[in-house]
């Protein structure tokens, strides 16, 4: 038996490792090509096409915010809305409901009160844009469906807001 050196001691366990990678190399098995992830179907969105509700949420955006105790439209709502409209006017199968919500001091009946204000607004902006009224129609939940239950006011101001849900065929 020959007595291990360090030299060979290291040379047998770069051996040991070197061996494998070596061999890996040597595949021949060809791999697929790595998908574009980037461009990837969404799980849950795999219907994106162009006037679909997917479409709709993703690319035009279906939620606008308020200041407190406000049903006034700010400029950023309003460039919501206005892609809103463009979409619905060019997409004329769809109708909306327009839900308002509010999470604003004070009573239950003055926040189903503000978001049916809400709701109404938009509703009204997006008819002003010329999006026909039948296709259209707001309610107003007050403090109900929150998106979150906080006391900071940060994350109540996300319980102010109008959202447009599109539906296939007008509720009655």
């Amino acid at each position: 038996m020959i007595p291990a050196t360090p030299r060979r001691t290291l040379a047998a366990i770069a051996a040991t490792f070197a061996l494998p990678l070596l061999l890996a190399g040597c595949n021949t098995v060809e791999t697929a090509a790595t998908p574009n992830v980037t461009n990837a179907p969404v799980a849950g969105f795999a219907n994106l096409s162009p006037g679909s509700e997917e479409d709709f949420i993703l690319n035009v955006g279906r939620r606008s915010y308020f200041k407190s105790g406000s049903a006034e439209l700010d400029e950023t709502a309003r460039m919501t809305l206005d892609k809103q409209a463009a979409w619905l006017m060019a997409n004329r199968s769809w109708f909306a409901k327009i839900q308002g919500f509010a999470d604003d001091p004070g009573s239950a009946a003055a926040n189903t009160a503000l978001s049916t204000r809400r709701a109404d607004a938009a509703m009204a902006y997006l008819v002003s844009k010329g999006v026909s009224a039948n296709r259209l129609w707001a309610k107003g939940y007050g403090t109900d469906r929150k998106v979150r239950a906080c006391p900071e006011e940060e994350c109540k101001a996300q319980n102010r807001r109008v959202v447009t849900n599109l539906r296939e065929e007008r509720e009655r």
